[in-house]
């Protein structure tokens, strides 16, 4: 072991709450400096109360100036320089962010345990992926750990939230172009205002390439607005609307080491799905009141809609039992339409050094899913036929959910602050199916409520100027989802059972860290660190292991079955030397393992075949993996939890060398992590180089605002191929076994994507 982890476990197995009143008993010890005026930090709605340095939670802060200085293509490029943030895309601006390795183990299509909050509107897709506008971001709040006791459900791990372009700033114009390797191309055009009481803008972006894996092109068309009405100096008035069109394809994998080596592009094989159209459409309206010098009146109603459709499954197989392996040969079509609505009001006041916050928030949200067979196929040489046309699913989901929830901040000394936060939800579910031969053609109307109390205890001691040392607990939690409860209703044909018993997932966060402002041989290093501990509990699988399949001895269903404990070390220093020179560290020590979770079942051969030993089809000897499957039974408690590497450092610089011009750098390392849940196969780790030159001046021949700005950026500049990312789950038709099932788990079963290498963008802007 080596000191780092002796460090951590050794104060991760501290009771947080007595290293509070150690802190505590040494703040009475001061002479009292008397209470002084706080505020509240927690809203749902806006982001503009912060006082970071009496935060008793890690926060990290982003303004949108910081991100457009990235010229980033997606969003990871921005956060994956804060610690214990990892982020998996399918292309494009569509990512999952998790934190702290909570739902590393997870694919694209499930919840990410992090609250996704955009201009106080919860935007999410059901399967945990959230497509974000990197082109109208005003600012981004990233709160670590369990964050339901102010965003409720899925919050296991923290939030991000993100506020959009408003206001006064953006009144005039902007024009930028972008261009890059493969294809890229980024448009973007906006006109603003401000005028007495009035501001606003309207802004068209669009961001496209053709990317350099095999059919992998996206697209993302965004036109938004924000209209702010100010009638007095104490209320305004906002509106926010924001409409995107996206079309990504293939995600860019391919199925095991030798392919990821002799065909990266992944030219030959097929993605599991692909071919996604989506249409998003976001509308918010904010009031806020100032009622008094002490206190202000918030309230905001909201509507976000995704309408998703895509093929999925490849075929495998014709009608006939002939083999398919045509790029473009999927057997289902996908039809998902959601809709949330909902309206939230929070009242703060502050009362010398006693701050209050509560707040009430009402949702309803519609999920539709419709699928259909595109062709006539059998999911093994003997299998049944589906005809073409068929519809294998048509069920919706009405979620209601009622909230209240309060903050209380109490500084009793001057250099103290405690914050104690509680929320409870009551959030229910209704689900009915119309009868298919995909679900037995029975017809299914079930419906489900759960209860959640959620929870904060924090103190932050600030003994002098740019000091602070703070800690909290907190909680989060996750209801199961509709396919959790009532799988078996949805399949009756597979060996699978309902499970309406079971209980939302718990996680419990302890936190304490430290901030610092240092000065260092005449400059300045902003320092802030903490250790962590995340213990989840009714950890929600199933009984035959993720993606596993059950047979008539293996009855499968979703139980709270697991558990998983994530330990860490995150450390954050900002430094400058002089006007010129700035850099940034970021490192994350995290060893996240399975508590619990003693049964899990890895599937080889065809998991839609038959069991073998089912003679003569499957006989138990030399069977033909294309038409039959076998069950291996792991037991995967104390296991690291897939796709966490223990260590990450990311390191930043800045260097304004002459008038205008900025040389930035960044080397941005993962070290090594398992691929899969029974730690077999490894994920290497790499280390990248990443370069930009950026030119700036005005242009007084055009007026005395309008300034050009230029950039050209290179990211992987060594040319380094590694994996993006690589997940293993099962045996699979891989490029090595002719794409034929082998009955064998190993390297060659992994999905991998593999990086493009050296890329470059470059771009030019008017702003005006």
């Amino acid at each position: 072991m080596n000191p780092i982890e002796r460090v951590v476990r050794a104060m991760t197995h501290l009771n947080l709450g007595a290293c509070l009143a150690l802190a505590g008993t040494a703040v009475l010890a001061q002479t009292a400096a008397g209470p002084q005026r706080i505020v509240v930090t927690g809203s749902t709605i806006d982001d503009r109360f912060g006082d970071d340095l009496r935060e008793p939670s890690s926060t990290v802060n982003l303004s949108g100036r910081r991100v457009e200085s990235e010229h980033a293509e997606n969003l990871i490029q921005v956060l994956k320089a804060i610690p214990g943030v990892t982020i998996d895309t399918s292309g494009g601006d569509e990512l999952k962010i998790k934190f702290r390795g909570v739902e590393n183990q997870r694919y694209m299509g499930e919840k990410p345990g992090v609250a996704i909050v955009i201009d106080g509107v919860p935007v999410f897709e059901r399967t945990g992926k959230v497509n974000i506008n990197l082109d109208n971001i005003q600012s981004i709040r990233v709160v670590k750990g369990g964050a339901s006791y102010l965003f409720g459900e899925d919050a296991l791990a923290g939030a991000v939230i993100i506020t959009t372009k408003r206001g006064a700033a953006h009144a005039g114009g902007a024009v930028e172009l972008d261009r890059g390797a493969f294809g890229y191309r980024r448009r973007l055009g906006r006109l603003g205002f401000a005028s007495g009481p009035f501001s606003g803008h309207v802004q068209a972006s669009d961001r496209a390439s053709d990317d350099w894996h095999f059919q992998s092109d996206y697209q993302a068309r965004a036109l938004t607005g924000n209209l702010r009405w100010t009638p007095d100096e104490r209320s305004d008035l906002t509106l926010g609307i924001e409409k995107e069109d996206r079309f990504r394809d293939k995600h860019g994998t391919v199925t095991g080491v030798t392919q990821a080596l002799e065909d990266p592009r992944g030219t030959l094989g097929r993605d599991y799905a692909r071919h996604f159209d989506v249409g998003l459409q976001r509308s918010n309206l904010t009031w806020s009141r100032d009622l008094s010098d002490t206190s202000n009146l918030l309230a905001l109603v909201y509507e976000y809609t995704d309408h998703t459709v895509f093929w999925s499954a490849p075929q495998r197989f014709t009608a006939t039992g002939a083999p398919v392996s045509a790029s473009d040969a999927y057997t289902t079509h996908n039809d998902y339409d959601q809709r949330q609505r909902g309206a939230k009001a929070e009242w703060r006041a502050t009362l010398g050094g006693l701050a209050v916050m509560g707040g009430g928030e009402l949702k309803r949200n519609r999920y539709l899913n419709l699928t259909s067979a595109m062709v006539a196929f059998r999911n093994s040489p003997m299998g049944a036929v589906t005809p073409p046309g068929m519809v294998m699913g048509d069920d919706r989901t009405d979620e209601s959910g009622r909230a209240l929830y309060a903050e209380a901040k109490w500084s009793p000394l001057q250099s103290l602050t405690l914050t104690g936060n509680l929320r409870h939800d009551r959030i229910a579910l209704d689900y009915s199916a119309r009868p298919v031969p995909g679900n037995g053609n029975l017809a299914i109307d079930e419906d489900q409520s759960f209860s959640a109390t959620s929870w904060r205890l924090g103190a932050a001691w600030t003994p002098g100027e740019g000091r602070s040392v703070f800690g909290n607990v907190s909680t989060g939690f996750r209801i199961p989802t509709v396919d959790q409860l009532y799988r078996g209703s949805q399949n009756p044909a597979g060996h699978v059972a309902n499970n309406p018993d079971l209980k939302p997932e718990r996680a419990v966060n302890l936190e304490l860290g430290l901030r610092q402002l240092v000065r260092l041989a005449g400059h300045s290093i902003a320092v802030e660190a903490a250790i962590f501990q995340i213990d989840r509990d009714d950890f929600i699988l199933d009984t035959n292991g993720q993606y596993g399949n059950g047979d008539a001895a293996h009855i499968g269903r979703y139980e709270n079955i697991g558990g998983a404990r994530s330990r860490g070390l995150e450390l954050g220093l900002h430094g400058t030397a002089g006007e010129r020179l700035g850099w940034d560290v970021a490192y994350t020590y995290l060893d996240a393992r399975f508590t619990r979770y003693d049964r899990f079942n890895l599937a080889l051969g065809n998991p839609r075949g038959l069991p073998v030993g089912n003679a003569p089809a499957c006989p138990a000897v030399r069977p033909n993996w294309n038409n039959c499957y076998a069950l291996v039974a792991f037991d995967n408690t104390g296991n690291s939890l897939p796709r966490v590497p223990r260590h990450s450092v990311n390191l930043r610089g800045n260097w304004q060398f002459a008038a205008g011009w900025r040389l930035w750098g960044e080397v941005d390392h993962r070290g090594t992590a398992w691929a899969d849940e029974i730690n077999q196969e490894q994920w290497p780790g790499r280390s990248l180089l990443n370069l930009m030159l950026e030119y700036g001046t005005r242009v007084p021949m055009l007026g005395s605002q309008v300034r050009l700005s230029a950039f050209v950026r290179v990211d992987n500049a060594t040319d380094k191929r590694h994996w993006t990312i690589a997940r293993g789950t099962n045996d699979s038709q891989s490029y090595a076994s002719g794409f034929r099932y082998d009955g064998a788990y190993t390297a060659e079963d992994l999905s991998i994507t593999v990086d493009p290498g050296r890329v470059w963008r470059a771009g030019v802007a008017l702003r005006f």
